[in-house]
């Protein structure tokens, strides 16, 4: 039952997105016209100007709330709560890390982290007794990691994360 209300919820994301999209657009377009029916009564300029000046208000308040709606509409994840073991902290995910985030550990860069990391699974490893499973694992690689077990977590694997494992295009 949830499988098929997904396409359907997809499909009115796009649709709003579109119809905010297009009213963004007319906003930005109006903004900048002229009075011109105004003008042609004989109005001054200067309620030309609070004319101009309030379509310009308006186009600001649209665009604040166009760009506030847009992450929610398009369903994405704003706040990734394991970011802090991407690399930047003293542990790291083992299933979403880049492989450069092992750097920090002696003797696991780059063989023994890219061999882990190759082998992953792809409902991603449980536990670290996972990692002694990779091919072509060493004896002196595998004593490596078992220094720094506990240093490792094991999170759902994010797509957005798996896919810049072993290289995420940063060269020096």
């Amino acid at each position: 039952c949830l499988e098929s209300r997904q396409p359907a919820e997809s499909f009115s994301a796009v649709v709003m997105f579109r119809v905010l999209a297009l009213f963004a657009f007319l906003a930005s377009a109006s903004a900048y016209t002229t009075g011109v029916v105004s003008s042609r009564v004989g109005s001054s300029s200067v309620r030309m100007s609070a004319e101009q000046s309030s379509r310009r208000q308006m186009l600001q308040t649209a665009a604040v709330g166009a760009v506030a709606l847009i992450p929610g509409l398009a369903g994405a994840e704003v706040d990734y709560e394991g970011v802090k073991y991407l690399g930047g902290g003293e542990k790291v995910d083992v299933n979403n890390a880049n492989i450069r985030a092992f750097t920090q550990f002696p003797g696991m860069y780059p063989s023994a982290a890219a061999k882990v990391l190759k082998a992953i699974p792809e409902t991603g490893y449980k536990a670290a007794s996972d990692m002694y499973n990779a091919p072509g694992l060493t004896e002196a690689e595998k004593n490596v990691i078992k220094k720094y077990e506990s240093k490792f977590v094991f999170l759902q694997p994010k797509p957005e994360y798996v896919i810049d494992r072993l290289n995420n295009g940063l060269y020096r």
